[in-house]
């Protein structure tokens, strides 16, 4: 190329690009250095032939040596690399120059672990001068004729990827006084401990913004794109995503067209989805998320400092309820964009360091998008460590631990709420729950009638625009929003089938058919069972229940446990006799011969937990046979096998069942009224049940 033809297109690109492409005359030299190095000088960056240009001096100091091919070209993954390198290499004045002449020790952190072999790539084709040898195998071996520089990539995939490996090569390039350069996903936990004892600066790679994403494009076309980059698709993009969509012969616009289609498909910006205004039936859950999405509107215009916002929220309540729904419509009425992950993802990898890195890399995403929302569902997947036992107590352990690190990174997170999902809040670990991280638990409780009606309306969109939805609703009772969406659904399947309009019957068949999956026989065993919970519970003090529903399937009460009733030994033995009132009476109302085994069925089941709690009478609270002995948790596998420990938990489970029985005794008409209502109406809610307790004398 000759002296012209960088001056003429170096006028264009001064037009174009003004201030930004000054502030990158470092990585503009290193995208020439890659240039000239695969053979296509059409790529140079130079912005003039002036031998005093101090871009010339630059490239004259950094680019000596190049091999040429031309018929290779920059890659879009490596120009963006490469870019990165060098604006963070920028952060330390004059780090160029030390590098090449001097000894200094440097990490960088990608978070990506994609990232950190094509960092060490650019590093070394681009950072040392011609006259250093790079050596990067981990292993040092001083020259007596050339001056070397050691760097150390690792991407936390290795099993030689920890502290304790590669010391060795580190002192030997200390004492040759060579340049040091650590690379790595987390260099703290994969880079070698007496490079980070000695390093002199700590370095994090940035993200792209649309100054980044313009240069590549010119890179890798040779030509700006005429239209300005919306920084939010900047935000969004990924390095991997560049090098689907740039190429060589299309025009800027034309990579910017399909970078917006890629990032589309990544559903970070959903727009099909409701805003939490629109929803029905979130209660407490949708006063915070509206109060959020106007902090973070302001927080965006710069009038909020990020200390001011709730940074963490635990979305608690029972299957269908609508807690997906509720992060996606929180993030669109805040026009932020949501990271959505699950533990189940987190633990989809083959191996720990795999689980680990998922988690990092929800983190590293949310943080890049920020503002932005990270939904993190099913976190109750992540056990409490109280509660671990055997081979697999190191293995969470490094999991939980890694997840408070992360939510309690508060200054490598700003601009980031994680809102945590899960159906069971006591099994997560107390920590994650602390100040700081998912300090406040919000329980999405089933709809009510009128929001019921509320979510009929919003499936039904512009169905039925007259109706009266209001049968719909009771009928409904005890439901979730996704039973409403599911029964709307195929409501319309059976009409468009026939070849009609929708009908309100349609709705009313679909959810009367879920009901009747239950027999009458089978129907009124559960209304008893949930029926003996409420009154032993009530006529105890301990239990003030909110309602009961039939299922399909079986039955379930929503209520809460006074908090006083867990600090003492009566108070725990009130709880154990409340969740065994269903089965006693089942025994009292139906005889012995049909009690079922409803109370026994699963991790949390009335017989477990109630077990639990007599365990841990037992074991830890210093109020069983054993005296006054806390027990560590490790030993509940061994104390369930000591034929002593096992006598005192059946015994008082016992005593208490015994206490249940007698008090369904005493309040068998109660029992009797809330069973019939629950079997013949699927549903009783708490005006309900206290008008019943009144009636016969139950305090509440």
């Amino acid at each position: 190329m000759s002296v012209t033809e960088v001056n003429d297109r170096s006028t264009a690109l001064v037009a174009t690009s003004t201030s930004k492409a000054t502030s990158d005359l470092l990585a503009r030299a290193f995208l020439d250095i890659l240039a000239r190095a695969s053979g296509d000088d059409s790529k140079s960056m130079l912005r003039s032939g002036d031998p005093d240009d101090p871009i010339e001096k630059l490239l004259d100091d950094l680019s000596s040596g190049s091999s040429r091919d031309d018929h290779a070209s920059i890659r879009p993954d490596v120009a963006a690399i490469a870019i990165l390198t060098a604006r963070t290499l920028e952060t330390v004045p004059e780090m160029i120059k030390e590098l090449r002449r001097a000894s200094p020790v440097v990490t960088i952190a990608t978070h990506n672990p994609e990232y950190v072999a094509l960092v060490a790539e650019v590093l070394e084709a681009c950072a040392f001068g011609s006259d250093i040898r790079v050596q990067q195998n981990g292993q040092y071996e001083p020259s007596h004729h050339r001056r070397s520089a050691l760097v150390i990539s690792r991407d936390g995939t290795g099993s030689g990827h920890t502290p304790d490996r590669g010391n060795d090569a580190i002192a030997a390039a200390l004492h040759a006084q060579s340049p040091i350069i650590g690379v790595a996903t987390d260099p703290r936990r994969h880079l070698p401990r007496d490079l980070m004892r000695t390093s002199e600066h700590h370095l994090v790679l940035g993200d792209l913004d649309e100054s980044a994403v313009s240069l590549v494009i010119e890179a890798v076309t040779g030509s700006v794109p005429a239209n300005d980059i919306d920084p939010e698709l900047a935000r969004a993009i990924d390095v991997s995503d560049l090098q689907l969509v740039i190429r060589k012969r299309q025009t800027p616009d034309e990579c910017l067209k399909k970078l917006s289609e890629i990032v589309r498909n990544k559903d970070l910006f959903d727009d099909s989805v409701p805003k939490l205004e629109e929803l029905a039936g979130y209660g407490p859950a949708k006063d915070w998320g509206l109060n959020l999405a106007s902090d973070l509107s302001a927080y965006k215009r710069g009038r909020l400092d990020w200390s001011c916002i709730d940074r963490g929220l635990l979305l608690a309540g029972s299957p269908g309820v609508g807690k997906t729904q509720y992060a996606k419509a929180l993030a669109r009425s805040a026009g932020v964009p949501i990271v959505a992950t699950s533990v189940a993802q987190w633990n989809a990898a083959n191996h720990l360091s795999g689980t680990l890195q998922a988690m990092r890399n929800a983190f590293t995403q949310a943080r890049k998008l920020a503002p932005s929302i990270l939904f993190i569902d099913e976190l109750d997947g992540i056990s409490d460590r109280s509660r671990l036992q055997g081979d697999y107590v190191e293995y969470w352990s490094q999991i939980v631990n890694l997840l408070l690190e992360l939510l309690a990174g508060i200054d490598d997170r700003e601009g980031v709420v994680v809102v945590g999902a899960t159906n069971h809040p006591d099994m997560i670990d107390p920590a994650i729950r602390r100040a700081g991280r998912l300090d406040q638990t919000i329980t999405i409780e089933p709809p009510d009638t009128d929001d019921l009606c509320q979510i009929f309306r919003f499936y039904l969109k512009d169905d039925l625009p007259d109706a009266d939805l209001v049968p719909l609703a009771l009928a409904a009772r005890g439901r979730t929003g996704a039973d409403v969406e599911s029964w709307v659904r195929r409501a319309r399947s059976t009409a468009r089938r026939r070849d009609r309009a929708l009908k309100i019957d349609d709705i009313m068949l679909e959810i009367k058919g879920e009901q009747a999956k239950l027999s009458h026989d089978l129907r009124n065993i559960v209304a008893i069972h949930e029926a003996g919970h409420i009154v032993v519970g009530a006529a105890l003090g301990c239990y003030e229940p909110d309602r009961a529903w039939i299922t399909h399937n079986g039955g379930l009460t929503i209520g809460e446990v006074s908090a006083e009733s867990h600090l003492t030994l009566r108070g725990l033995e009130s709880i154990i006799t409340m969740l065994l009132g269903g089965r006693a009476a089942e025994k009292l109302m139906l005889g012995a011969e049909e009690v079922t085994i409803g109370s026994g069925l699963g991790d949390q089941s009335d017989l477990q937990r109630a077990t639990d709690i007599a365990y841990d009478i037992e074991t830890r609270f210093g109020f069983g046979e054993c005296g006054l002995v806390r027990l560590p948790d490790s030993s509940r596998a061994l104390m369930l096998h000591d034929r002593e420990t096992v006598a005192s938990i059946r015994n008082r489970l016992h005593r208490c069942h015994l206490k249940a029985e007698t008090i369904i005794q005493l309040h068998c008409a109660a029992i009797l009224e809330i069973a019939t209502a629950l079997r013949d109406e699927g549903y009783v809610e708490r005006s309900e049940l206290l008008q019943i307790f009144k009636e016969h004398n139950l305090d509440t």
